[in-house]
């Protein structure tokens, strides 16, 4: 069931790029514009992301984790499908809210606020970024800015119940949110501005929507059986 989710995540990061560019591509526009004078503004904006990657595995280990726990309950197989199908339900609603149709989805953002206000001092802190450490550790600070799309991810990792694999799957949600991310440090706006247009945001929130329903009735299956 879950090998589906490995291309389900990597697509959803690549197709909600909209969402990205909101989120991050501001300060990958800023280190790229103030990296114009230094050397190697690529190798920053690289380690950027491989910060921000290697948070979301960090995360995705330790909810994997959270899961295995959860499934030392009774009727695990019944309790892992509900978890399945319920991250396949939300992954519905990123679609719509990519789509432009809905955004309860960002509702969920609310839940890492906490968490949020207590790290974006400290980016703050290594603002403007002139060496290597500062463009990595900032990075890993910004993987966990409240981001509805991550969260979603999360919860397929959640559903894995294990640490390696709930990893491995933001591992690939994150590889699917790079090419957006380096195509706006190379193109600056032009590429953000076309990210925004609705028949892209058509386009992309109905292949997530599609993933989702695809998802969905994987898991009623399994209940089936």
């Amino acid at each position: 069931m879950f090998e589906y989710s490995f291309l389900s995540l990597f697509l959803a990061g690549l197709l909600g790029g909209g969402h990205c560019v909101a989120m991050c591509g501001g300060i990958v526009g800023a280190m790229t514009l103030g990296s114009q004078q230094r050397q190697a503004p690529w190798l920053h904006i690289l380690l950027f992301n491989s910060g921000r990657i290697a948070s979301y595995m960090l995360v995705g280990a330790i909810v994997g984790m959270l899961g295995s726990r959860l499934l030392l309950m009774p009727q695990l197989h019944l309790l892992q499908t509900a978890l399945y199908l319920f991250a396949n339900l939300i992954l519905v609603g990123l679609g719509l809210y990519v789509a432009g149709v809905s955004t309860l989805i960002t509702r969920i953002e609310r839940i890492g606020a906490p968490v949020w206000r207590r790290l974006q001092p400290i980016t703050r802190k290594l603002l403007p970024i002139r060496h290597w450490y500062q463009a990595l550790a900032i990075g890993a600070l910004w993987g966990w800015i409240p981001c509805g799309l991550v969260y979603t991810a999360l919860l397929g990792a959640l559903a894995s119940a294990s640490a390696p694999t709930g990893a491995a799957l933001m591992l690939a949600f994150g590889l699917g949110t790079l090419p957006n991310l380096l195509l706006i440090a190379a193109s600056g706006r032009r590429f953000g501005a076309l990210m925004v247009k609705p028949l892209w945001r058509s386009l992309a929130g109905t292949l997530i929507f599609g993933f989702g329903v695809f998802g969905l009735l994987n898991g009623i299956r399994a209940l089936a059986n």
